[in-house]
Order: structure tokens, then C-alpha cells, then sequence
């Protein structure tokens, strides 16, 4: 069982709407959006809530990749994590998610890198909230530097 937090900060947003054809908005107004729902036919253009979900543990796995090298006391260039969200049936009226988290480490090596990846896991709190529940795959790919 994971423990409760203290939580020091809450995000607040409403759907309205049709659901995933709906409108999300946050209460602080930095999202306003309509929603699509996603069609494997289609470019979107709109969002939906897989993008949503891609955008916070992308930027989430990050924070926590960057906070784990300090922790660690590794120098970084810099990183990169890119989340890719795929949604699909596994069974009849039952849909489930899949993540694949890309890192993309700066001026360490490859096995430093997936350290410091294995490290984040534990930390990030989207990994945290979906371990055992989503399929995630983290792949990590060392760069010698950030411009390279």
C-alpha cells in the first residue's frame, strides 16, 4: 500500500461536455480545451486525454530524472523524456493504457544513464501511481552532449 502524501498542492480541473468529446478546464484557466476522442485514422485537432496524461508524466519523469542525477551526485548536460500514451481495447466494452517513456541523457554514459532512470522510477509520482495498473516501458539513450 502506498502511503498517503502531504499533499502541498492540488490541481483542479472540470470535464464537461460529452465526456472525451467534451471540454476540460482547469480552475486556475491555464487549460481550456475541447476534447476529441482519438482516432487511429486521424491526425487530432484537438486534444484528448491521453495527450493530457503524456504531457504530465513526460514532464514528471523528467523533473524526477533531473532531481535523481543530483541526488546521485552526476553532472548531466541535460535530458529529455518524451511519453508516448497508446489507449486500446483488451477486452469487450474494457480499454486499458500503455506508456512508453523516451530519456534522452546528456554527457554521461549509457549504463549511468539507466541507473539514474531506474532511480526516477521510484521517485516520479505518475510512475508511482501507475505501477502494477499501466504497462510502462522506459528506454534511455546516453548522448555524449546535449548538441550532438
Amino acid at each position: 500500500m502506498t502511503a498517503k502524501p502531504k499533499v502541498f498542492y492540488t490541481a483542479t480541473a472540470k470535464a464537461t461536455g460529452d465526456g472525451r468529446k467534451g471540454h476540460v478546464a482547469s480552475s486556475d484557466g491555464l487549460i481550456d480545451l475541447d476534447l476529441v476522442i482519438p482516432n487511429p485514422l486521424m491526425t487530432p485537432k484537438k486534444a484528448n486525454p491521453e495527450l493530457l496524461f503524456a504531457s504530465g508524466y513526460s514532464a514528471c519523469f523528467n523533473s524526477a530524472f533531473q532531481s535523481a542525477a543530483k541526488m546521485m551526485k552526476i553532472k548531466l548536460e541535460g535530458s529529455h523524456v518524451t511519453a508516448k500514451v497508446g489507449i486500446g481495447p483488451v477486452s469487450m466494452h474494457e480499454f486499458a493504457l500503455a506508456v512508453t517513456l523516451e530519456v534522452e541523457a546528456f554527457g554521461i554514459d549509457q549504463a549511468t544513464a539507466e541507473e539514474i532512470a531506474a532511480k526516477a522510477d521510484t521517485m516520479c509520482p505518475y510512475s508511482n501511481a501507475v505501477r502494477g495498473n499501466i504497462e510502462v516501458q522506459v528506454t534511455v539513450t546516453a548522448r555524449e552532449s546535449i548538441d550532438a
